[in-house]
């Protein structure tokens, strides 16, 4: 007995680990830090990638993160991990605005389209992870990944001059498996249901490839 709980006790704290490494908090970033590595002609200037892996951190994870601890502060919500639906809604409301100003950023920079149009996607899952969270509790750390496969299919499938290619299949089979993770992961720490899971990375997944392939 003693062995199978400390083996619980050790796979809930991966579970754990996993579910922070991957936190659509970081996804964003983690994608802008995949991006920038495929495509190496994308922003030749250090300090124009730097930048903006330090502003797409900055809306998407630095700026939600002090929203909800001062919504914790102030106890609009008990909870930081949010795992109560209906504290959902004034982050994820907040995580849109963030997104939509991360998409007017790289509008007005002049990013390449299909970069915009990944952004764009993103803010639109949030939109709809929003307006479900009335009435059902879906995966925002699944949209986040299905929003990163997204990117980096439809990147692979534009066959971009700007793309280095030995990445590319490397980085679609390793976040796939990334994905597998963290849903099992969520199930495994009771945060989701399968369903909740599936449809988190299937509202990331479409619509971030939606927007690049229509607009892109």
């Amino acid at each position: 007995m003693p062995s199978r709980i400390a083996k619980i006790r050790f796979l809930d704290e991966v579970a754990k680990f996993i579910s922070t490494m991957l936190s659509p908090l970081l996804t964003p970033t983690i994608s802008t830090v995949m991006i920038l590595s495929i495509t190496p002609k994308l922003l030749d200037i250090t300090g124009a990638r730097f930048k903006l892996l330090l502003i797409v951190f900055a809306l998407t994870c630095i700026f939600p993160m002090i929203t909800i601890a001062v919504l914790h502060n102030f106890k609009v919500i008990k909870d930081k991990r949010m795992i109560n639906r209906k504290e959902r809604l004034i982050p994820y409301i907040t995580g849109t605005i963030y997104y939509a100003v991360a998409v007017y950023h790289v509008i007005y920079t002049h990013e390449p389209q299909w970069l915009i149009m990944f952004f764009a996607g993103g803010t639109m899952a949030c939109l709809l992870s929003t307006i479900v969270n009335f009435w059902w509790k879906v995966s925002a750390h699944m949209a986040g990944m299905g929003g990163l496969v997204a990117l980096l299919w439809q990147i692979d499938a534009m066959e971009l001059e700007i793309i280095s290619r030995p990445f590319m299949a490397l980085y679609i089979l390793l976040a796939i498996l990334l994905s597998g993770m963290l849903g099992t992961a969520r199930l495994l720490l009771k945060r989701h249901t399968l369903p909740q899971v599936l449809a988190g990375f299937l509202n990331g997944l479409i619509c971030v490839s939606l927007a690049m392939r229509l607009f892109g």
